[in-house]
């Protein structure tokens, strides 16, 4: 089967990076000097050992002649220093934590001999007596950076069993929570302080010291009855660690801003630092009442941590973490990923010899643990988002500002329009004013110069008739008359003349200034439509651009789907084996690639990997090339999906983007084998999640495969969708429907292809059946014979119950014990020979816990029992 090797996740998820160095726990011994009482009361005899701190060495004296003699990782003696314990212990761990390894520091002892002094001395009076607490607090503040890092500390108590907060006394039963995935442990009901400066966390412990529990005994007058841990949270920005960079410019004027696209790397690494409560014999340290109790509890906890490092140091299968909280918070500690150094701390006292071996055994054992030390990092999206988001509110106020700045331009051109055209109607109309008073004037003067003429006329009239009589005058006034009238009839023709003349005037007058207005406004009209021909203009030049910017992309975007399809399809005849539920993996060169770069902060690598088509191109122009007219690009397309839903982080992005429709679509409408053949296996890895199932479900999935499956004769098509159907196998929800539609009749139709690669995910599918179905049975959820038997499966398995190759065996002989479990089905299994196989497994089968199923079964079932005496088999 394929072997899956893609450990790494991609851009838009979670990344983890491990680097795993193997590490054993490190144990150095620290003598106490003789105390007052010591002084006195052993005057006279010698110290119990001998110290050889040269060759790191010490000897445990029996008696004066002989003696025993052990080996550590470094010997401190009485006058060893604080700063020279903390060198020699916690730097080294220290330095790890800060490089991104969780780590543990841990005091082990006798009562009095020393250990919350190296551990948790706060040096008030005399800077050199701090504790590897405070000096470690201290390397850790100056290594990191306050404005792109953070430190956080949580101080607990583990007291009668029962884990209490030493910095809100009021939260006194924390609860443990361990990551069924990762197997870390947590203590998420803990108080957790930022740490910003050394005087905060000396404050801190000083808080935390006032609130543990303390005893007055005869071996020390301050003993601490509860286990002290102290853990400290260290966040860590990596800079310089991307392969690549997609930067997005802004141009405004002459400056430009950019902002990166791939997200910080951050390492989260954990300092343990405990202080154990003292192991002590009764009768020594005089403990009555509430004190005893106290006293069994704390040396029933690191009875139960010395059986786990007893275990631990020799190899055993089992190691009894759960025996005791203490064990289960120290879990990652031995044995674990963290980088753990042990100090055990002894008195010379020949009085407490039996307490100083028992402490130097626990050391020497505690050597020989192993644990395998882990770097872990993660890209911090959250960081990315918000600097995303700060600069998506700069665009916006940019914009705008912008916007703002437009609308007041348009409104001065308006304001400034407006004016204009004011001006030029006042002038107008001044310039009209004008020209009626100078006309209505000039009219005026005509009129009285005919009147006046008129007047002179008539004068003359008179005097011509008063110098020729009357009889003259009676002849000449016709003709002075006449000529008057003629006259009048000159002067008013004129008059009318010229009326008509200024009538005519001013008509032309306005027309040249309709005229005017008319050439003005098609002036007007030019203009506008000439900004409109520019906008134009520069419309199809951008769409012209933008055409050529979306070719170039097709093309880029197909030539790495050909890319990818071809190292895809290299990579699948490369490998000839599957891991069952996962059936179709990622490009195996490009994810060496990938983690090769990482590991070595290389950005030079030639090819381009899944993760990087991923960030460049996106998902759903991906998906969206599932439905191109071009068989080649649906091809490469499809492949690259499939590529992508084998990881799971991928898994819910691909559903929500329609990415499960799409590949169903592709199942029902596509006629081209190798489309069927990869869209079935990137079904079956999204149908790895219970979720993913049920949706597969819904939209007829299971009938779409069994269609497959029954049209199909690739032994790859068939691997695939036998492959997706074991997968939906293995829901309890989804039993009665899958076989329904199908399911289990295209499972048994898939095995006339005899390849050991279908058979191995048919016989994974009925497992899984067999599985769920047992289950149903023994809740009471399912009554009556299996539908595997009603649906003629059962002759297949026995056949193929000890097949040669070792996958298909396995399931197979896993489905028997599970249709076994219930007698309804018993009759059904000796009439078709399951009886034998199953005889044949519990006594044959190489697996240990298949094995003990199928004699366990046999032996419950009265059917099967009655079955073997008769035929007086011995079993």
């Amino acid at each position: 089967m394929l072997e899956l090797i893609i450990v790494y996740d991609l851009f838009f998820l979670k990344l983890i990076l491990w680097t795993e160095v193997p590490g054993r726990v490190r144990v150095a011994l620290r003598l106490r000097p003789r105390n007052a009482e010591e002084s006195v009361a052993d005057a006279d005899f010698a110290d119990c050992v001998e110290l050889q701190p040269e060759v790191k060495r010490l000897k445990l004296r029996k008696n004066n002649w002989d003696s025993d003699t052990y080996e550590f990782d470094e010997v401190l003696t009485e006058f060893a220093s604080q700063k020279r314990v903390y060198e020699v212990v916690a730097k080294p761990v220290v330095e790890s934590v800060l490089e991104g390894y969780n780590g543990t520091i841990m005091a082990y002892g006798q009562t009095g001999t020393g250990k919350t002094f190296t551990l948790g001395s706060l040096g008030e009076e005399d800077s050199a007596a701090r504790g590897i607490m405070v000096r470690a607090m201290e390397d850790i503040l100056a290594y990191v950076s306050p404005d792109a890092d953070s430190v956080s500390v949580s101080y607990l108590q583990l007291y009668m069993e029962t884990i209490q907060d030493l910095l809100y006394p009021g939260n006194d039963n924390i609860a443990i929570v361990e990551d069924p995935k990762t197997g870390d442990v947590s203590v998420p009901g803990a108080t957790v302080v930022e740490i910003r400066d050394q005087m905060s966390f000396v404050e801190l412990l000083r808080l935390g010291e006032a609130h543990r529990f303390a005893a007055n005994t005869k071996l020390n007058t301050e003993s601490s009855r509860s286990h002290a841990i102290l853990m400290v949270h260290v966040k860590r920005s990596i800079k310089g660690r991307h392969d690549s960079e997609v930067d997005f410019s802004r141009q405004n004027g002459n400056a430009s801003s950019m902002v990166s696209l791939k997200p910080p790397i951050v390492t989260k690494s954990k300092l343990v630092v405990v202080d154990l409560a003292g192991s002590e014999r009764i009768d020594k340290s005089g403990s009555e009442g509430h004190t005893l109790e106290e006293a069994k509890s704390i040396n029933l906890s690191l009875s139960a941590l010395g059986k786990c490092i007893n275990a631990l140091a020799e190899n055993s299968s089992h190691v009894p973490f759960r025996d005791s909280k203490l064990t289960r918070l120290l879990r990652d500690s031995f044995g674990g990923t963290a980088r753990t150094s042990l100090i055990v701390t002894i008195g010379p006292s020949p009085r407490h010899r039996g307490e100083t071996s028992s402490t130097i055994m626990f050391g020497q054992r505690a050597m020989k643990v192993e644990n395998m030390v882990k770097l872990k990092e993660e890209f911090d999206y959250k960081s990315l988002c918000r600097r995303l988001d700060i600069e998506i509110d700069k665009l916006l106020a940019e914009n705008e500002r912008q916007r703002k700045d437009f609308e007041d331009e348009i409104k001065r051109i308006q304001l400034e329009a407006q004016c204009r055209i004011a001006a030029a109607d006042k002038n107008y109309m001044n310039s009209l004013e004008n020209e009626r008073i100078k006309y209505q004037k000039d009219y005026m003067d005509s009129i009285k110069k005919l009147e006046e003429k008129w007047m002179m006329n008539q004068q003359i009239s008179n005097n011509g008739n008063l110098r020729a009589g009357n009889d003259e005058q009676c002849l000449e006034e016709p003709c002075s008359r006449e000529s008057l009238i003629a006259s009048s009839s000159a002067e008013i023709n004129e008059a009318s003349q010229k009326e008509l003349i200024e009538n005519e005037r001013q008509s032309d007058e306005d027309e040249v200034s309709h005229l005017k207005s008319q050439v003005l406004h098609w002036k007007r009209m030019e203009e506008v439509a000439n900004s409109e021909v520019i906008k134009l203009r520069k419309m199809l030049e951008n769409e012209a651009d933008q055409k050529e910017k979306l070719e170039e992309e097709i093309s880029e975007l197909k030539s790495h789907l050909l890319q990818l399809s071809f190292e895809a399809d290299e990579t699948r005849r490369s490998l000839d084996r599957s891991e069952p539920g996962k059936i179709f993996t990622g490009l195996d060169s490009l994810v060496s690639q990938t983690r090769n770069s990482q590991l070595r902060d290389s950005g030079n690598e030639p090819k381009a990997s899944v993760a990087k088509l991923f960030e460049q191109v996106g998902l759903q122009k991906i998906l969206s090339l599932l439905e191109s007219e071009d068989v080649d690009v649906r091809i490469h397309a499809v492949k690259v999906v499939a590529n992508l839903a084998a990881e799971e982080a991928n898994q819910q992005k691909i559903v929500e983007a329609g990415g499960l429709t799409s590949l169903l679509m592709l199942l029902r409408s596509s006629e081209d084998e190798t489309i069927r053949r990869v869209a079935a296996g990137a079904i079956a890895n999204l149908a790895m999640n219970e979720t993913n199932q049920e949706l597969i479900m819904s939209q007829d999935g299971i009938s779409l495969l069994s269609a497959t499956a029954a049209d199909a004769e690739d032994p790859q098509t068939l691997r695939m969708v036998a492959g997706a159907i074991a997968n939906l196998c293995g829901n309890d929800k989804l039993q009665g429907r899958l076989r329904a539609e199908g399911g289990i009749k295209a499972l048994l139709g898939a095995v006339r292809c005899k390849h050991p690669d279908v058979l191995a995910q048919v016989a994974r599918g009925i497992a899984n059946f067999a599985k769920c179905e047992s289950r149903a049975s023994t809740n009471g959820n399912k009554i009556g014979k299996s539908l595997l038997i009603e649906d003629g499966a059962l002759p297949w398995i026995v056949k193929n119950a000890n097949n040669e190759a070792s996958p298909i065996r396995r399931h197979i002989e896993l489905a028997l014990c599970h249709l076994a479990q219930h007698e309804v089905n018993a009759k059904d299994m000796i009439s078709e020979g399951a009886l034998w196989e199953l005889v044949r497994i519990s006594r044959d089968c190489s697996r240990e816990d298949i094995r003990a199923l199928a004699h366990r079964t046999l032996t419950s079932s009265s059917v099967f029992l009655a079955e073997l005496k008769r035929l007086r088999i011995e079993f």
